[in-house]
């Protein structure tokens, strides 16, 4: 997926910068990484805050493999009705911002990231 491609797939969102890497691209906005784009699919950053919501849409983490060892990363599939309307991924993205930001708010206090006490709740369409 080209750079353009991924844009309007965050169009509604707002602006998103596009950085290549290993093969697919990490997706920013304000400064932290919010999506991945690999093999023409994105990924949006979770944490355990946000990850039931992705759950409970039908998502999937992103897992790759390497030297025969598969990694399980802290994102997951974009759900299937934000894949083709920018106007529903627009809560998806939110969500993956703010898990980003509190996952670099952890690591830059030198704290552990937020555990789970209360799921949040899919967005609403």
């Amino acid at each position: 997926m080209d750079a353009d491609a991924i844009r309007e797939h965050f169009a509604a969102f707002g602006a998103v910068r596009i950085r290549r890497m290993f093969g697919g691209a990490g997706i920013y906005a304000d400064d932290v990484m919010i999506a991945l784009e690999a093999g023409g699919e994105i990924s949006l950053k979770t944490d355990v805050l946000s990850q039931p919501a992705f759950r409970e849409a039908g998502s999937r983490p992103f897992v790759y493999e390497k030297d025969g060892r598969r990694t399980t990363m802290s994102y997951w599939l974009a759900p299937a009705s934000a894949v083709d309307d920018p106007e529903a991924m627009v809560p998806w993205a939110r969500l993956a911002l703010e898990a980003a930001r509190r996952g670099k708010l952890a690591k830059s206090a030198g704290r552990r990231r937020p555990q789970a006490t209360s799921g949040i709740e899919p967005p609403s369409f």
